[in-house]
């Protein structure tokens, strides 16, 4: 199947024509049959010659209802334009093509309707002319009567052909389905219909509708009037909600794959048409089926911000138009640059923001989202539409390569100022080091540590004794020189002051484990421990603190909290008669 909008000024026969193709009547309100003028969207379909299926969107021509013409031809790939043979080029008919070439549709026909009524030649001619400036480019056209039939043979050849021309549908992307219908079926609950332009749903399907922020699922699919297990894009399809109220969602809104859409109420654009400066401060975002009241801020010549008035599942590239609906006309097209810009908070920001924006075409580029933000989620940049083929730096964080290597020297730099600053801490914390570095998360300071530092008790600096500060440093070598054959002798206090270890000295020592504390001013070697255990273990079990004491060549002030502390770690237990014994 392919979809193709109808589009041309009113009363020129574009409902006419959709009725003698199809077979079909795509006005479905009685009001349109009585007026025989389209006021809302219809829906049609036929097999081609090559045993295709074309479905119509009809829209109406009226200019009281460009708002409903722009709903339906949103979402759908290709145009037939229709210009009548008797009236030739109108104000409707440009409009419609100022909005197709807004929203850079490039696949189209040129269908002259009442070629029975006058020389279909000259609005030919004119309506080519017209639209070869446009995104549509040259067009075929073909000369038709929908009261008398002619030319309708050659018109369905020429739809084959434009089938062929269309790009192959995308149905591995995610899925946005655009409501452009609502309603409700007895027996069977709420009703949307959209055009299908990527991706494919399924019966039982879970999706999130945009706006609600809530999931919905999928009860039914139809499509051309069948019921299916599943619909590829590109199609027409209607969708039974399971469980969803038919006042929750209209037109406008949107059917989502779960967790692949970021909506957005800022966005930065590329203008196509009237120049940023000459744009009304507000005007309407047709995108999709949704129209949306937009403040405009311009920031270059050609690309403005535009604050939404709700929330859009948009993506980087999507293509829109503004419309002025004051002096009923279309302002431009917009291709979309940033759904999630960063704010212009300080003076010159906005120039600044411009020069960013010149760079930058609409397509979804991975290595300049990270050059221009720096650390990003991967999630966040699937959800902008940029497709993530790197290598996350920790948990799903991305980072630019450069902004990534200076982190790591300004880590490195950081680490060292504050060593200077605090000398007797084993480290920087590490919170405070991601506050220094305006890192959002703390695994992105533990990702960036590398030897000679490494992260030990919450905080961030060189690895051993080695990371002292070098008169701690100096004191414990000479504990280690004076003590290192008697490893369960602990010095006196005032022997301490003479090595230079005070309190803040030993509780630097002790935090970087070059030192072990058994009680105030009674500190050993930190493997005193595991070499005491290896003794005891050689005495005659149950033993007594008297012959621990003996067999460690120690003091009754070093081995009573040296025994206390074996208790507490599980490597001796001490029994009723106060004796112990080792746990093997």
């Amino acid at each position: 199947m392919f979809v193709v909008a109808t589009a041309g000024h009113v009363d020129h026969g574009k409902s006419t024509l959709v009725r003698a193709l199809t077979g079909m009547e795509p006005d479905r309100w009685a009001e349109e049959r009585r007026r025989g003028m389209t006021i809302d969207l219809g829906f049609a379909w036929t097999t081609l010659p090559s045993g295709g299926t074309v479905a119509f969107v009809d829209v109406p021509g009226h200019e009281r209802f460009v708002p409903n013409m722009l709903a339906g031809v949103g979402p759908v790939p290709a145009a037939l334009i229709v210009v009548a043979a008797d009236e030739g080029w109108k104000p409707q008919s440009a409009e419609h093509l100022a909005a197709l070439d807004a929203l850079g549709v490039a696949y189209g026909l040129l269908a002259v309707t009442r070629a029975d009524l006058a020389d279909p030649g000259p609005a030919a001619a004119h309506a080519r002319a017209e639209i070869a400036a446009t995104s549509l480019g040259a067009v075929e056209a073909v000369a038709v009567s929908g009261l008398t039939g002619a030319g309708l043979p050659e018109l369905r050849t020429a739809l084959d052909r434009l089938a062929t021309r269309l790009p192959a549908p995308t149905v591995d992307e995610p899925v946005r389905l655009w409501v452009d219908r609502s309603f409700t079926v007895r027996g069977s609950g709420t009703v949307v219909t959209g055009t299908l332009g990527a991706g494919r749903l399924r019966v039982g399907d879970a999706l999130e509708l945009a706006g609600a922020d809530e999931p919905v699922r999928v009860r039914g699919l139809h499509s051309l009037g069948q019921a299916r297990p599943e619909a590829a894009a590109v199609a027409r399809v209607a969708v039974n909600l399971r469980g969803t109220p038919r006042d929750r969602l209209g037109r406008g809104d949107a059917l989502l794959t779960p967790g692949r859409f970021h909506r957005t109420d800022l966005v930065d654009v590329r203008l196509t048409g009237d120049p940023a400066a000459d744009l009304p401060a507000t005007l309407t975002l047709h995108v999709g089926s949704a129209a949306v009241p937009v403040r405009v801020r311009p920031l270059g010549p050609d690309t403005v911000r535009l604050r939404l008035a709700r929330p859009l599942p948009l993506l980087v590239g999507d293509r829109a138009l503004l419309r002025d609906p004051g002096r009923h006309r279309v302002a431009g097209g917009v291709r979309v640059l940033d759904v999630a810009p960063p704010p212009l908070a300080r003076r010159g920001a906005a120039a600044a923001r411009a020069q960013v924006l010149a760079d930058l075409d609409g397509r979804p580029d991975l290595a300049g989202e990270l050059r221009r933000r720096r650390l990003v989620r991967a999630g966040a940049l699937i959800r902008m539409g940029v497709p993530v083929h790197a290598e996350p730096v920790a948990g799903d964080w991305l980072a630019d390569p450069a902004h990534w290597r200076r982190l790591r020297d300004q880590l490195t730099s950081e680490v060292a100022r504050y060593a200077e600053e605090h000398p007797l801490e084993p480290g920087m914390p590490v919170d405070a080091l991601r506050q220094r570095l305006a890192l959002p998360d703390r695994v992105l300071v533990e990702a960036l540590i590398r030897p000679p530092l490494r992260i030990h008790a919450g905080r961030v600096g060189a690895a051993g004794a080695d990371a002292l500060p070098e008169p701690v440093a100096r004191a414990v070598r000479r504990v280690r020189a004076e003590y290192g054959d008697r490893p369960f002798r602990a010095p006196e206090a005032d022997r301490l002051v003479d090595l230079g270890l005070g309190p803040r000295e030993i509780g630097a020592a002790v935090r970087a484990g070059a030192l072990l504390r058994l009680a105030d001013n009674v500190v050993l070697l930190p493997h005193a421990l595991d070499d005491a255990v290896r003794v005891l273990a050689g005495l005659p079990q149950p033993f007594t603190l008297s012959a621990a004491r003996q067999a460690l060549d120690t003091t009754r002030r070093v081995a009573v909290p040296l025994l206390e502390l074996l208790d507490r770690r599980g490597a001796t237990r001490r029994l009723p008669d106060d004796v112990r014994i080792v746990i093997t």
